[in-house]
């Protein structure tokens, strides 16, 4: 039975992860570090802003940053961020009509990301978005990004408090764009569909069902997946 979809943000909702690669690009460059669209797309794209930012700093033997620089790269890689999405980032077609359709049908709708809320909030409310959705899970409320299952398993928590009776994993259907939360939704039990917007369907084997665009899904394609 069906009874709640979750949605990654950043390549299912919001055309955003190009503009996420120029912000971080931006903030590095001062350091002459400068991330290639192909390392970001086959390794970095499911970290949280911090996560990616260990992996650098880890990696470059010139980078070595202390916990403080640290800090401010993260607040100056958001705000370069908040800039250039203002101007570029795009809702993508069928996004609103369907997630119209799933809260004509009373489906609770929740967010999880490893964008940060204040990014979230701010495009949402860009697109006229947010009031579809009960909670947003955000990378400041978890420990582990995806492949790990905690995101995914806050937000039903989270959908289970405004809910008359318990939600289970098996009852959700989570929408993602990559392979990292496609393993994050298995590792959740919950039943994954990918989106090709930023990787093609060879690439996102483990979900249950693939589409090109959100309007290809109808109620009866995910409540089939909830069976």
């Amino acid at each position: 039975m069906l009874r709640a979809v979750i949605f990654d943000f950043d390549g299912v909702l919001v055309d955003s992860e190009k503009l996420h690669l120029a912000a971080f690009n931006s903030v590095l460059s001062k350091y002459k570090i400068q991330i290639s669209t192909s390392e970001y797309f086959e390794n970095l794209l499911g970290l949280s802003d911090r996560e990616l930012l260990e992996v650098i700093n880890n990696r470059e033997r010139n980078l070595a940053l202390t916990d403080r620089q640290f800090k401010q790269l993260l607040l100056a890689k958001a705000d370069a961020f908040k800039n250039i999405a203002l101007n570029q980032a795009a809702v993508y077609a069928g996004v609103p009509e369907f997630l119209k359709m799933l809260a004509d049908n009373k489906i609770p709708l929740a967010i999880c990301s490893g964008a940060l809320l204040a990014e979230i909030e701010m495009l949402l409310k860009g697109a006229n978005l947010q009031n579809y959705f009960d909670c947003v899970v955000s990378a400041e409320q978890v420990k582990k990004g995806k492949p790990d299952p905690e995101g995914f398993l806050l937000a039903l928590k989270l959908l289970n408090k405004k809910s008359a009776s318990p939600i289970k994993p098996g009852e959700c259907i989570v929408i993602e764009d990559s392979r990292w939360g496609l393993e994050a939704a298995k590792n959740a039990r919950m039943h994954p569909v990918a989106v090709t917007n930023t990787y093609s369907a060879e690439q996102l084997k483990p979900a249950d069902k693939i589409v090109a665009n959100l309007s290809e899904l109808t109620l009866t394609n995910l409540q089939t997946l909830c069976r």
